[in-house]
């Protein structure tokens, strides 16, 4: 320990003496990137910031968070979303679909000055955008729109229309669903009164047959028609027998036919239900956020930091020079 100690005393020895010994010098190179580093900050355009802060809501489908009698709440449209919806809105804030709306809106190629007939101007106009566009989860679980731009109004801008593109887009891929869903439960349902339609057809022509309620007729026919044969009256008896033969004849079909009816009215029922549901999914649109912070255009400059690069530079550059001479000194020793 004594030694390390020894060593560490003769070594900060060595690099005092060294730069009294140079002290001009390292004062020339303080000097020369004291005025390099001024004037290449000044050198720097200025950039703003402006950031939306928003909260994702719950809800997932609007006819569940509103008309579904089997919402439990968990889909309430006035719920802040958790750490997943939050995840969710972040990677839809990643797509290329918001990034290529932006960059078309504001000629995003041309205000970051890149060159049109550039190799690789995609690749730096990406560059410049993932520069300058950033988002990220806060401390809260909201998520923060942060824009940096050379100027402030478009920076503001930028950052409001991509909280309200996350929407478009969100409902976008909702739409591609939603859609073809009512499509095909519209399409069952108008199927299902259809064939609620014929069975109520092949009621109506049993019922031009004689058969209005199978149970009721049979037991009142068969009542009817033995007082008819206690009474001898032969010519009502035969009418009697007649109208019994035809309830038999039909009666079983019109009972399975009538059962088989309110069963598909039933089942009409739930398919409505679904069809309102599906449609409401279809043709109506909902927020998925609740903005806290709108942006708006920054008074001051948030970048460069000025001072911060000019002291950076001389220190680094100090340092430097004193390491160079450093090695300079002991490979002359």
């Amino acid at each position: 320990m004594e030694d390390k100690a020894l060593y560490n005393q003769h070594h900060f020895s060595d690099i005092t003496s060294l730069i009294k010994s140079y002290k001009k010098i390292l004062l020339l190179v303080g000097i020369v990137a004291l005025i390099v580093s001024t004037i290449v900050s000044f050198l720097i355009k200025d950039k703003y910031k402006s950031s939306v802060i928003l909260y994702p809501t719950t809800n997932s489908s609007i006819s569940k968070a509103i008309i579904s009698e089997t919402n439990n709440g968990k889909d309430d449209v006035l719920k802040f979303g958790e750490i997943e919806e939050a995840e969710q809105l972040l990677q839809i804030l990643h797509s290329d679909e918001i990034k290529q709306k932006i960059i078309e809106k504001y000629n995003l190629l041309n205000h970051y000055g890149i060159d049109e007939n550039h190799r690789y101007k995609l690749t730096k106009l990406n560059e410049e955008f993932e520069d300058n566009v950033t988002f990220k989860l806060t401390k809260y679980l909201a998520i923060e729109i942060a824009v940096l731009d050379y100027n402030a109004d478009t920076a503001a801008l930028i950052a409001n229309d991509i909280a309200l593109y996350l929407d478009t887009v969100k409902n976008r891929m909702q739409k591609e669903i939603a859609v073809p869903a009512f499509k095909i439960v519209e399409q069952r349902y108008h199927a299902q009164k259809d064939f609620i339609k014929g069975l109520e057809d092949s009621l109506s022509a049993l019922r031009m047959l004689g058969v209005i309620d199978y149970e009721s007729q049979a037991e009142r026919l068969t009542e009817q028609l033995g007082i008819a044969i206690v009474q001898g009256k032969v010519a009502a008896a035969n009418q009697l027998e007649e109208r019994l033969k035809t309830l038999s004849k039909y009666g079983g079909a019109y009972v399975s036919i009538r059962d088989q009816l309110e069963y598909e009215k039933k089942q009409l029922a739930i398919i409505h239900a679904k069809y309102e549901e599906a449609k409401v999914d279809a043709e109506n649109r909902l927020q998925h956020k609740f903005v806290v912070n709108k942006a708006f255009p920054a008074e001051k400059k948030t970048y460069p930091i000025r001072w911060l690069i000019i002291l950076i530079s001389v220190v680094s550059s100090v340092v430097f020079t004193i390491f160079m001479l450093t090695i300079i000194n002991n490979s002359r020793k």
